[in-house]
């Protein structure tokens, strides 16, 4: 099932690289009949894949054009990874969990996609050696943008984050400006697990 619209979403490339893309071949196989709501699913790890949505709005903020680069940071099973993969011309994903990125890169590569790379490692450090990039979306909550995320953000390059203590969290939209992050918009209020890593949460 694909998701075809969404609320509040009207890039038009967004909404057909939502209908191009069954949500269920990116969700664990014996949950695949959830997939065809407008909800989470959860993953293993306590992690999950947010609401289609919630997911189009935080995609249609970048503005991403056929040309540019992004980072993802939490990939899951890869759902939104390959939404950023139909809109611009490589995705850095990187996932904490070994066995997310593994089934991230199987179902994206058995989906055809071919200008993904998916990193396991801490996703606050962002990806150096590949930036900047022209979007970051970060699928995980902390009080602010890590350091290293905004500095691998290109001038002008937008970034969204839900900021908060995870759970209860506002998804913002930052703009780059003279080196500095900028907050664009609001997207509003929404449940993410928390970030971890050197500039998020620390586990345990």
């Amino acid at each position: 099932m694909a998701v075809t619209r969404a609320a509040g979403v009207t890039d038009p490339r967004v909404l057909e690289a939502l209908a191009a893309t069954p949500r269920a071949d990116f969700v664990p196989e014996h949950l695949r009949a959830d997939a065809y709501h407008d909800r989470p699913v959860p993953l293993p790890h306590g992690q999950t894949t947010s609401q289609p949505s919630l997911v189009a709005h935080m995609v249609s903020v970048l503005e991403l054009g056929p040309h540019d680069t992004a980072l993802e940071i939490g990939t899951g099973y890869g759902f939104q990874t390959a939404l950023l993969a139909r809109l611009c011309a490589r995705v850095v994903s990187i996932e904490r969990y070994p066995d997310l990125a593994e089934a991230a890169t199987a179902n994206l590569t058995r989906a055809g996609f071919t200008n993904v790379e998916v990193r396991v490692g801490d996703g606050t450090l962002g990806a150096p050696d590949a930036a900047p990039f022209d979007g970051i979306v970060v699928s995980a909550a902390f009080r602010e943008v890590p350091p290293p995320l905004g500095e691998q953000l290109a001038e002008g390059g937008r970034l969204v984050m839900p900021v908060g203590g995870g759970g209860n969290d506002v998804v913002i939209c930052y703009t780059r400006r003279g080196g500095k992050l900028v907050e664009r918009s609001r997207l509003g209020g929404a449940r993410f697990v928390p970030l971890t890593g050197r500039y998020g949460f620390r586990d345990g």
